[in-house]
């Protein structure tokens, strides 16, 4: 538990020189999640805050909605032939009210980017079991510069990432731009899983009020994540995909893009945007 990185050997070529020297990785190692005892999914993360992830991911996924709907969470003992636990299985006991979907190992769970659906049938999926609408949120506004300074924060919080250069980060802002929380991992849709789950864990949810920012692309699966848990805004520094780019028109998500410096594409949601400020669009 806990085994955010690893030492490795590795040989390094420098102007034609070779030397031979310790390096350090990001861990990598697979997370089983059971819901109630039964086998959900199976996901590669890196180890450290298993419980929020675990979480997270049944918010995205329109199992969790609120604090109270957590019974418990524990890493299954005896996890190997010999009984030692390996942290790397844990149990998430919903209370008595919860409603459990039919879920299968594969992660058929709703609207998951590998689950097979069609565009249009994940669309809906989200629109219909998100418990919060965002549609029905507070106002949020932003400014171009604001955003502009929100990389800058997430890539001074990496702390994991300067040792290893190989791990995603996902951060959630407060609408007037301060840092609330960051979490890292070697896939971005769980350190936005891990960044939900804590806040179900302190019954933040819905986050309703807040900016997420994610390093990397914005697939669908990272809208849907925002969307489950009332996220208003999600900024990305890479591209969105095209399904994503549809999942937060549908939804009222506001949606930006190439988040580089002062530069930036929005894609969905510009009225949560002060663009009264910025040049007027040419030709």
């Amino acid at each position: 538990m806990g085994r955010v990185t690893e030492r490795r050997k590795v040989i390094r070529i420098r102007d034609g020189a070779l030397s031979s020297r310790p390096d350090t990785l990001v861990a990598e190692e697979p997370l089983e999640i059971r819901l109630n005892g039964k086998p959900l999914a199976i996901t590669m993360r890196t180890p450290g805050d298993d419980f929020a992830l675990a979480t997270g991911f049944l918010v995205s996924e329109g199992v969790l909605a609120q604090q109270h709907d957590l019974q418990n969470i524990v890493y299954c003992a005896g996890a190997t032939t010999d009984g030692t636990n390996t942290y790397n299985i844990v149990d998430v006991t919903t209370a008595t009210h919860v409603a459990i979907p039919d879920i299968t190992l594969e992660r058929n769970v709703y609207t998951t980017s590998s689950c097979g659906l069609c565009g249009k049938a994940s669309l809906d999926a989200v629109t219909t079991t998100t418990h919060w609408p965002i549609h029905d949120t507070p106002p949020v506004r932003v400014s171009p510069e604001l955003l502009a300074s929100l990389p800058d924060q997430l890539r001074a919080a990496q702390q994991v990432f300067d040792r290893t250069g190989g791990l995603h980060a996902a951060a959630l802002f407060t609408e007037h731009g301060h840092l609330l929380d960051i979490r890292e991992d070697v896939g971005r849709h769980n350190a936005v899983d891990k960044l939900i789950g804590r806040a179900l864990q302190h019954g933040n949810l819905p986050l309703s009020r807040t900016l997420l920012l994610v390093s990397g692309r914005a697939s669908f699966e990272l809208a849907q994540k925002a969307v489950m848990a009332g996220i208003p805004l999600l900024a990305a520094v890479s591209a969105p995909s095209s399904l994503a780019v549809d999942l937060a028109t549908e939804t009222g998500l506001t949606l930006v893009g190439f988040l580089r410096g002062p530069s930036m594409n929005v894609y969905a949601g510009e009225d949560r945007i002060a663009l009264a400020a910025v040049a007027a669009v040419q030709g």
